[in-house]
């Protein structure tokens, strides 16, 4: 896909997602910066990991919304003219990449987008958007640090590039300063 062509699909879901949130318009542009980083490092083909970070979360607010995200990206990268053989690179990207997912992720593309989606739970940015969930979904502090003890730090360890790999031990270990300093303040030893 063309540098014009990928400015237009990255307006065209820029106009479709919501501009904040958990998974808004803000999210997804991490996740392509981070597909960008990571696919020059590790040599990814970037036609394909490039639309496949912009559209990877389209049906968010569906049940299983990588695989619906996937059959949803279809059309939309039939409209750009996209060769079979790269739409359903893109969309097996775009369908493996859930931590919830069934679907191992299989091509290095697809790793790095599973990896690059994973990364923008990680770090300064993780506890943001876990607060930011916890806000939307009113979920109480416990809840809020449950979810890094069942999700979040776990997930430096379910990476597959060593690229991503070297990027989440920092943010793994801010989070884990950020729980113990919470700790403190919710136990008033500070």
């Amino acid at each position: 896909m063309d540098e014009e062509m990928l400015a237009r699909l990255r307006e065209e879901v820029r106009m479709q997602a919501p501009p904040f949130g958990t998974h808004g318009f803000e999210h997804v542009d991490r996740v392509f910066d981070a597909c960008l980083h990571i696919g020059l490092v590790e040599k990814a083909n970037l036609d394909i990991l490039l639309p496949a970070a912009l559209l990877h979360d389209i049906a968010r607010e569906e049940e299983n919304h990588a695989q619906a995200g996937a059959e949803k990206a279809k059309p939309i990268l039939h409209r750009y003219d996209q060769p079979e053989k790269t739409i359903e690179a893109i969309t097996a990207a775009i369908a493996s990449h859930s931590f919830s997912g069934k679907k191992p992720p299989e091509t290095l593309e697809a790793k790095i987008l599973s990896d690059a989606d994973k990364l923008d739970a990680l770090g300064a940015i993780g506890v943001y958007r876990t607060a930011e969930y916890s806000g939307e979904h009113a979920r109480p502090i416990e809840d809020f640090v449950a979810h890094f003890h069942e999700k979040l730090l776990k997930l430096e360890g379910l990476l597959f590039t060593e690229e991503a790999n070297r990027m989440a031990r920092g943010r793994t270990q801010y989070m884990k300063d950020f729980l113990v300093q919470l700790g403190k303040e919710l136990s008033q030893e500070t």
